[in-house]
């Protein structure tokens, strides 16, 4: 349903030995000890089908008594063996195999974060959740349980053969002249298993997205009355990911019956032409019985391993679309050699830039500007204009297609981004706050912050009084994207947390729209006094917040097509008057209209 060429994989039979070189080679020790563990399991497992010759031989047929108690012995220990070699290869393995997935995990979301922003324009947000959470479950069973059970069974069938062949060469080969004809069916039912589940993991990770919109947007679908609508698209999807699961398991399912059918077949010859030895006296009683143990032993793990074949290819699917995620490699990188600064002034210069998102027509043309520190600047212009494209240049949220973005006459593309982003600070109109107290979101991204100068922070963007007024003051949680706050409120602890950055560089994206006039005075007065000495872009809708502009610059698609002061603007640009204009039309045909429904600029 949401696909993406970003996260298509060319092949997954490299994925298994990714894992373990790259994942498992650091617990080699502790492998090594889970292999030699496998070991004693499969021989302990072994022994008991061999000492059943000396029970029918020596026990029940010679009735040697003195035999009775070294075989019981042995049985004993073999299993007692079996039981400690299982506990110290499950122990060592689980833990192996636990720290194999934390480790993928870590870095599936270190490579998440540091992926461009365009990556998550292209992504919905719901099948990157679904890579974490379902993906990696899948890639868990793999390495837990699926990859050790691989290991075990193949010894313990290993074992078993070589019992098998040293017991009599001629009935073995009776025996396994039917394994081939498993090897074709059991291959065809793993690819099939293998392109099922690629299909229930994106059908997953399409309910993960529905589900997530929905959640996110539970106020528009109750307000238009969308709940059957949301729930039919649920149902849909929930059915498609039945059907595709309930085919996963018919076919899985299927390698039983030819496993079995065909260990039947084999054990019939085997008792056929066997009996026929014990009868004519080629062949004693004991070592056939031990035969036949053997035989139905050993089909045991055969078995399983058939089934793990299909078990494998499932995860291994998930598995594809978790390493496509981890070689995604982001475009927008520190350089190797990144300029090293003391302090940024905070002068910027646009030298002729262009720029197009994934090579679509160009969303801003030969911008050419300059701004000196210390300056406030404002961009205004009609929706899709280029404004926030403009400032996302800045931080490198994105890189130029043609021309130069220069702070101090250094292109920011020499930074390194950490270094580049901590002179910027951001206040957008999208307000993000984390499900944490407030306290915590305000000093965000800057975590040696005293609880001083978080309150003053707060208090410079008006928001101390309500913070205070609630039950836990700065400790209060505001849940999931601050749905416990107003919106005034978050946009309030959002300028905070640009307050407390104290960067050289502000980038302010519509920063008053949510609040009220009251409170829009008492910030912009704030944030007069933060702007002061330190280089500032504004975007806004407002007249108010950008008349009083060092320059004003006018955008219309893309391109700056006037600049000036609030009154030379006014004689000199058509559409800033007409803007103006709109404004002023608007106010006066509704005397009750508040600051907080300006028309826009």
């Amino acid at each position: 349903m949401y696909s993406s060429h970003l996260l298509n994989d060319a092949g997954t039979k490299r994925h298994v030995k990714r894992i373990l070189t790259v994942y498992a080679k650091p617990h080699i020790k502790r492998l090594l000890v889970a292999f030699a563990a496998m070991l004693v399991l499969s021989l302990a497992s072994v022994g008991p089908a061999k000492l059943i010759e000396n029970v029918v031989n020596d026990i029940f047929i010679a009735k040697d008594a003195t035999m009775l108690l070294p075989v019981t012995i042995l049985i004993v220990l073999a299993f007692f063996l079996k039981g400690g070699a299982h506990y110290v290869s499950s122990v060592c393995l689980d833990y192996v195999g636990q720290r194999i997935v934390a480790n993928i995990q870590h870095d599936l979301f270190k490579a998440l974060i540091k992926a461009d922003l365009s990556f998550f324009h292209n992504v919905p947000s719901g099948e990157l959740v679904s890579r974490f959470t379902n993906d990696v479950d899948k890639l868990r069973y793999a390495v837990t349980g699926t990859l050790s059970s691989v290991f075990k069974d193949t010894l313990t069938f290993i074992f078993f053969v070589i019992l098998m062949f040293y017991q009599d060469f001629t009935l073995a080969m009776i025996a396994f002249f039917v394994l081939p004809a498993a090897i074709l069916p059991v291959a065809r039912i793993g690819k099939r298993i293998r392109k099922t589940s690629t299909n229930i993991q994106e059908e997953t990770a399409s309910l993960v997205i529905l589900l997530t919109q929905a959640f996110q947007g539970i106020r528009l679908i109750k307000s238009y009355c969308m709940e059957a609508y949301e729930a039919t698209r649920i149902q849909s999807i929930v059915e498609a990911i039945f059907k595709k699961v309930y085919k996963a398991s018919r076919i899985r399912s299927a390698t039983h019956p030819i496993m079995e059918f065909l260990g039947g077949l084999a054990t019939a010859i085997i008792i056929f032409y066997g009996g026929k030895q014990v009868i004519e006296g080629t062949q004693t009683p004991g070592a056939f019985f031990s035969f036949i143990a053997a035989l139905l032993l050993v089909y045991e793990p055969l078995k399983r391993l058939a089934a793990l074949n299909g078990n494998l290819q499932e995860q291994l699917g998930a598995a594809s679309r978790v390493f496509a995620v981890l070689d995604y490699a982001p475009s927008i990188t520190s350089p190797k050699t990144p300029l090293t600064h003391s302090a940024l002034k905070g002068h910027l210069t646009f030298d002729q830039v262009s720029f197009a998102y994934d090579g679509r027509s160009e969303t801003l043309s030969d911008i050419t500007l300059q701004v000196s520190p210390g300056q406030k600047v404002a961009f205004v212009g009609s929706s899709g204009a280029g404004k926030s494209t403009l400032l996302n240049l800045i931080p490198r949220f994105y890189d130029v297609l043609k021309g130069r973005v220069l702070i101090d006459d250094l292109d920011v593309r020499d930074f390194s981004l950490h270094d580049l982003r901590t002179q910027i600070a951001l206040v957008s109109q999208e307000v993000t706050l984390f499900d944490d107290t407030i306290r915590a979101n305000i000093a965000y991204g800057s975590e040696e912050a005293t609880f001083d100068e978080i309150q003053k922070a707060a208090m410079g963007a008006a928001a101390h009084d309500f913070i205070m007024a609630l039950p836990q003051g700065y400790d209060t949680l505001v849940g999931e994207q601050g749905v416990k706050l107003s919106g005034g409120q978050r946009q309030r602890l959002s300028i905070a947390r640009a307050l407390l950055k104290n960067a050289p560089v502000l980038l302010l994206d519509e920063p008053t729209s949510a609040l009220d006039s009251q409170s829009e005075r008492l910030v912009q007065k704030a944030l007069d006094e933060l702007m002061h000495a330190r280089t500032t872009l504004v975007i806004a809708h407002r007249l108010a917040t950008v008349k009083d502009a060092h320059t004003i610059f006018v955008m219309d698609h893309g391109r700056i097509v006037a600049s000036g002061t609030h009154e030379e603007l006014l004689t000199t640009s058509p559409l800033y008057k007409h803007l103006c204009a709109s404004q002023l039309s608007a106010e006066q045909a509704s005397d009750s209209l508040d600051d907080d429904h300006e028309p826009v600029l």
